[in-house]
């Protein structure tokens, strides 16, 4: 098999309605509306392309699990979740690339990601 791309990451979450409004109202993504009626309650959301699908269930414990957003600009992307009120870490160098991180209001860890910030530093 040689897959083509990431089509979407679901995620859990055990309130439905804050984690839409975080994800919709805080990180800008777009909530579809051509999710079918399935046996589970939940969203789908775009994001640059791909999608994050919202599915209301437990929230697994904290073992370092998350995925990435990708910016153009980590630092103006921590300015405008601080100023919402949203915590998030200050962003650190990784290989080439600039990341910090920060929780939904469900737990979930979310990494926002700089491809090659590093040379900005």
């Amino acid at each position: 098999m040689q897959g083509a791309a990431i089509h979407h990451v679901s995620i859990n979450v055990d309130d439905l309605a804050a984690a839409r409004s975080f994800y919709i109202e805080r990180l800008g993504f777009v909530e579809r509306t051509d999710r079918p009626d399935l046996d589970v309650k939940g969203t789908w959301l775009d994001v640059g392309g791909q999608q994050v699908h919202l599915i209301v269930g437990d929230v697994p414990p904290r073992m370092g699990q998350h995925f990435a957003v990708r910016v153009d600009d980590v630092d103006a992307a921590v300015a405008d979740l601080r100023e919402h009120g949203v915590r998030v870490s200050d962003p650190v160098v990784v290989g080439t690339g600039r990341q910090c991180f920060l929780r939904d209001p469900c737990g979930n860890m979310i990494e926002i990601h700089e491809v090659g910030g590093a040379a900005r530093v």
